[in-house]
């Protein structure tokens, strides 16, 4: 079997010199890679191009052997909202959803709404309480913990984090990273993780921009 990711010869610019160039490394199924980096380093160009939401320019990525730069940018959605899940530095849920709703929201993308799994991820993950509250009514740990079980309702193949845990304390971002990575080891899950803070991943397979 192919790995979940593979990256050959990678670069990106925007204009004013590489931002990275000749970039290569593979993840495997259920694999945990954490990049390192400072602020302006590329991490989350890295991460947008990985996750097809930039056009590449030098380089190829493949998802489980399938090239990426082959695909329509129609095949290219379908495939992602199945083989990915995505977090970002920011939740992104919708204010107008409760917590329940915002992690069933990619059932209905997919025609397979299941508020039993749903509660159960937000159980695991602390919220059984909170899963009527609306955003505005979680602490910013909550939230990112519903961001978490919403990247993870469609167990997909591969989690791509950006800095997951940029805006949480020290005790909150061990705590959702923990969590994180428990999870997507249950659903089965590879895990590339962003971060500045080293000490958060400290003892994790690393790449460093």
């Amino acid at each position: 079997m192919p790995p979940v990711l593979q990256v050959q010869g990678l670069g990106f610019s925007y204009g004013q010199g590489p931002l990275f160039q000749g970039l290569s490394f593979t993840l495997e199924g259920g694999g945990v890679l954490a990049l390192l980096g400072p602020s302006g380093s590329g991490k989350t160009t890295l991460l947008h191009l990985l996750a097809g939401l930039l056009p590449l320019q030098e380089g190829e990525v493949f998802w489980e052997g399938v090239p990426i730069r082959g695909l329509s940018q129609e095949a290219l959605a379908r495939k992602r909202l199945s083989f990915l899940g995505l977090i970002f530095q920011h939740h992104f849920l919708f204010p107008e959803l409760t917590a329940l709703e915002n992690v069933l929201a990619p059932g209905y993308l997919v025609g397979r709404p299941d508020r039993a799994w749903a509660l159960a991820l937000l159980e695991r993950l602390g919220l059984k309480e909170r899963a009527h509250f609306l955003p505005q009514r979680l602490s910013g740990g909550e939230r990112q913990r519903v961001a978490v079980a919403r990247a993870l309702y469609l167990k997909p193949r591969l989690l791509l984090a950006d800095e997951p845990t940029a805006s949480l304390d020290r005790r909150q971002a061990r705590e959702v990273l923990s969590l994180l990575l428990r999870l997507a080891k249950e659903v089965g899950a590879a895990v590339l993780l962003s971060t500045h803070d080293e000490a958060l991943v400290e003892g994790l397979p690393a790449l460093r921009l």
